[in-house]
């Protein structure tokens, strides 16, 4: 690599440091911090509950006319799990980038694990380091934040917009860019409850700042928003995941979405309000129908019995678990879920196996 590569890496990790001395220091400190925050970027704007559907009263038809393109990015850890997600995911993406009403430009792995890896020339990837031993205490979820904060300053990314998406999202059609008038979309998570949360979150999020209302229910991904927007919230998203893991108690309710709330806390921190899109994204297997959605996410283990009825907390007696196969590659031609399963969960199965029947060297 060259000498101005290692430079900006010898720099960040400088920043790294910094950012982790602060958050060391107290938890007061760090409010004081996040205190100083600018309001110049607020907008004037009540949160948006649904994706508006009709914006030519606000938009000029040049600017209709014109594509506003956004470029996919997929943080990813080494090993197996990461890997075979991230191929079906980019299978996936090629199958639609170049369809009808498409925004989609590029697409980067960033990969966290500080070496590159033997899928290089299949995936697009940049290749960031991953924080300091210890710090993820355990967390590997922390890495993202820290991962973007690296792309974004070192990568070259053409296009305005960015998609931040996850390597277990499988695009299911051409996805254009649903931001609007400024405001990125985000997918809208009934589980993110700033309310509900609001005693642990006026940590990071003093009232000086404004209504805890003001924190969408949101995570970073799926979300697509300006760059420049980005750039400002990345490093706080990864200032306050830092914060809240050090905090037993924000790290002991949020748990596995604790760098979700993260996230929504330092999009609120620079005033940006997300355009709420429920439409975005279905989530197998309690999201039953296909109907508009444009990414399917499998987070959830799919667990049937032989008569299609679903065994929530069971093991089914046909089951898809991602979780299944965390050192092993699944097999080729899955076997479909029986009769009576629903349009979802059949759907992820046949995409799953298409893309594994075209991928070379599947599993190995």
């Amino acid at each position: 690599m060259g000498s101005g590569y290692l430079l900006l890496i010898i720099m960040l990790s400088f920043t790294v440091a910094m950012i982790t001395y602060n958050t060391i220091i107290s938890t007061q400190s760090f409010k004081q911090e996040l205190l100083a925050v600018s309001n110049s970027d607020v907008f004037s704007v009540d949160p948006v509950i649904e994706m508006p559907m009709d914006t030519k009263t606000t938009t000029s038809s040049s600017e209709n006319n014109k594509k506003r393109m956004f470029h996919t990015a997929v943080t990813a850890s080494e090993g197996v799990y990461s890997l075979w997600q991230c191929r079906i995911m980019y299978y996936w993406f090629k199958k639609f980038k170049n369809g009808p009403n498409s925004e989609m430009g590029g697409f980067t792995r960033i990969l966290h694990s500080g070496f590159p890896d033997d899928y290089m020339h299949e995936i697009p990837t940049f290749v960031v380091q991953p924080l300091p031993d210890g710090m993820d205490q355990g967390y590997i979820v922390l890495h993202r934040p820290w991962a973007f904060v690296q792309w974004l300053e070192l990568a070259n990314i053409e296009e305005d917009y960015i998609l931040m998406a996850e390597p277990d999202h499988i695009i299911m059609k051409p996805i254009p860019n649903l931001s609007q008038n400024g405001l990125p979309a985000a997918f809208p998570f009934s589980y993110i409850e700033p309310k509900k949360e609001e005693a642990i979150l006026r940590k990071f999020f003093p009232e000086e700042k404004g209504p805890i209302t003001n924190i969408d229910p949101i995570g970073n991904s799926p979300v697509i928003i300006h760059k420049e927007i980005l750039y400002k919230i990345a490093p706080t998203w990864m200032n306050v995941s830092l914060a809240m893991k050090r905090d037993p108690e924000a790290d002991l309710s949020f748990e596995w979405v604790l760098e979700m709330y993260a996230y929504a806390v330092s999009s609120a921190l620079h005033g940006v309000i997300s355009i709420l899109y429920k439409d975005f994204m279905i989530q197998p297997p309690w999201d039953r129908e296909l109907g508009n959605k444009y990414i399917l996410h499998y987070t959830y283990g799919c667990d049937y019995d032989m008569k299609g009825q679903l065994m929530d907390g069971k093991f089914g007696e046909w089951r898809f678990d991602k979780r299944s196969y965390e050192t092993t590659w699944p097999s080729r031609n899955l076997p479909l879920p029986p009769p009576g399963v629903p349009e979802s969960v059949v759907t992820l199965v046949k995409m799953v196996n298409e893309a594994t029947a075209n991928l070379p060297k599947w599993g190995s």
